[in-house]
């Protein structure tokens, strides 16, 4: 009888313990220590905002609201504390109650994808660093964001997340060379429940995840995937084309170049605007798939303009704006981000409007 993929996520840490290698030589041993995860990541998800209240507190109830309206929507599953999520800004018991409140919303059979790289140890006055899950032990060479991050992984598990989506550590991004990242993501995937999907977003970082360190930890077998949110397709083009042996699944990271990198053989997308225009995003996913190429084409030209407004001209609180002519519940932001200025608004409606979704 087959194990489930939640045994085997539960197994996984032990088994990496007593087969763990330097990075570079675990996966070349003649016999696998363990299956590689296979999770079936083709599809379309969202990467949902965290609602506020007036006071900036995390509104749970609005949380519920949404997901009521996406559950009708064809997702393969939703991402909680992305860079949309507002992540940053919260503290790690908000973090495991959104990742909760989603999960019990969540049909088991749509995936929980959860953010859970960590810069540092201590946040709002808790500390990754002092929370030791059981079972869990680290090389003393592992750096406390290492260490923060296996340790939040960890946690999100057992919140209830399939996967886990583990941004590239920047802060010391001069540092940061392929040697250094490789050996992360190793740590991290090595010790992780859950299987990893790596994520790469320069826009926010200043730092993309070279494309060497790519290929290198797409052989790992706790490692199942990427979102790319660079937009280079060239890039993108060649992660599928050198990772065709390995069962690695590339996700774009933008609604923007979807179809292109569709074309290509990317998997599925995580994308901003799918908070938005979920369903229209679902459809292009569903036309590409068929081989409708021309019909995927004139959708995709009518979500550029949309997907640029709610990502790099007005970001988050853009987005959240977006979401309310929509049916959903957008609310404000936390602090330093700002709302919308009049004229802004009016430029983000007009833009919608003059690709037909208003």
């Amino acid at each position: 009888m087959a194990l489930s993929t939640r045994f085997v996520s539960r197994l996984w840490p032990t088994l990496a313990a007593l087969h763990r290698a330097a990075p570079g030589q675990h996966r070349r041993l003649s016999t696998p220590p363990a299956p590689r995860h296979t999770l079936d990541l083709r599809g379309i998800f969202p990467p949902l905002t965290t609602p506020f209240s007036s006071m900036q507190e995390v509104d749970y109830a609005r949380l519920e609201g949404n997901l009521r309206h996406y559950a009708s929507i064809p997702f393969r599953g939703l991402v909680v504390l992305g860079s949309n999520g507002e992540y940053p800004y919260l503290a790690p018991h908000e973090q495991l109650e959104v990742v909760s409140c989603v999960r019990r919303a969540l049909p088991r059979d749509r995936l929980l994808l959860a953010g859970s790289g960590c810069e540092c140890e201590c946040l709002h006055g808790q500390c990754w660093g002092h929370m030791s899950p059981v079972g869990i032990t680290h090389s003393s060479a592992s750096s406390p964001a290492t260490q923060a991050t296996i340790k939040l992984t960890v946690s999100m598990a057992e919140a209830g997340a399939d996967v886990a989506l583990v941004v590239t550590p920047c802060y010391y991004r001069g540092a940061m060379t392929s040697t250094a990242l490789v050996q992360h993501y190793t740590e991290v995937a090595d010790a992780s429940p859950l299987p990893v999907v790596l994520y790469s977003v320069p826009a926010n970082t200043g730092l993309e995840l070279p494309l060497e360190a790519v290929l290198d930890l797409a052989q790992h077998l706790n490692i199942i995937g990427i979102k790319d949110s660079g937009g280079d397709i060239t890039r993108m083009g060649l992660m599928v084309h050198k990772t065709k042996q390995e069962d690695f699944q590339v996700l774009a990271g933008s609604a923007g170049f979807l179809l292109a990198s569709y074309a290509l053989g990317a998997s599925g997308g995580i994308c901003a605007l799918a908070n938005v225009l979920g369903a229209p995003l679902c459809q292009l996913d569903h036309l590409c798939r068929e081989g409708r190429w021309q019909e995927a084409r004139d959708l995709q030209h009518r979500l550029i303009e949309p997907n640029m407004a709610v990502t790099r001209r007005f970001g988050i609180p853009g987005l959240k704006k977006a979401m309310e002519w929509f049916g959903y519940y957008g609310g404000p932001c936390r602090a330093p981000l700002t709302p919308l200025s009049a004229s802004q608004v009016e430029e983000l409606r007009s833009t919608f409007s003059a690709n037909g979704w208003l």
